[in-house]
């Protein structure tokens, strides 16, 4: 197994600040790192766009072999102009209050959807785009009963307009397949589902 040589102990953050914050938050760093050939770079500057950690759950009822889903207006998808700004994505949320993670994602299915689930099965986590953003993603898998899951939810006081979508296992792969589903929470998840669906009943 690869292991990296290197670790936090191996940066220097020399500067740190905030230039802007709001619902997120832009940071700007000065740093230095150790070099994979010996010594350290030279101090230079990098951009954070801080999000901190989200979590998704990807909601299936195997008695009915469903798979339930949300549809919702996402800004980050305001400039597409073949699919729109809409996006059907995984039960996801951020982590904005003192609480786990796995308690927030539970609270999230209950607000997104109507129904609560007793336990989720961890299936990852990831960073989104290290590159430039501290989001850690945390995906989990839970059973529901999808006979329940109708309506339009989502908190009033942020403006969320959540639609919620049932579909068959073999839609919601076929639309997988074909590029319908372009967020990468929802891809990692529904791809995870594909290999492991089996063993899930």
């Amino acid at each position: 197994m690869y292991r990296n040589e290197f670790s936090a102990q191996d940066v220097e953050v020399i500067e740190r600040k905030t230039l802007f914050r709001r619902f997120f938050a832009l940071e700007s760093l000065t740093i230095r790192h150790r070099r994979f050939a010996g010594g350290w770079t030279d101090p230079f500057k990098r951009e954070l766009f801080c999000r901190g950690q989200a979590a998704g759950v990807l909601l299936h009822d195997p008695q009915r072999h469903e798979l339930v889903l949300v549809d919702q207006f996402r800004i980050g998808l305001i400039d597409d102009r073949e699919e729109g700004p809409w996006a059907l994505e995984l039960v996801a949320g951020m982590l904005d209050k003192p609480e786990d993670v796995e308690t927030m994602a539970k609270r999230e299915v209950e607000e997104e959807t109507g129904l609560t689930v007793q336990s989720v099965t961890p299936i990852c986590q990831y960073y989104n785009s290290p590159g430039g953003s501290d989001e850690k993603n945390h995906l989990y898998y839970a059973q529901v009963d999808s006979s329940q899951a109708e309506g339009i939810h989502g908190l009033a006081d942020e403006n969320e307009d959540i639609k919620v979508v049932v579909l068959s296992v073999a839609d919601a792969l076929a639309a997988l397949h074909a590029g319908q589903i372009n967020n990468a929470m929802a891809i990692i998840a529904l791809q995870w589902f594909e290999l492991n669906h089996g063993n899930l009943r």
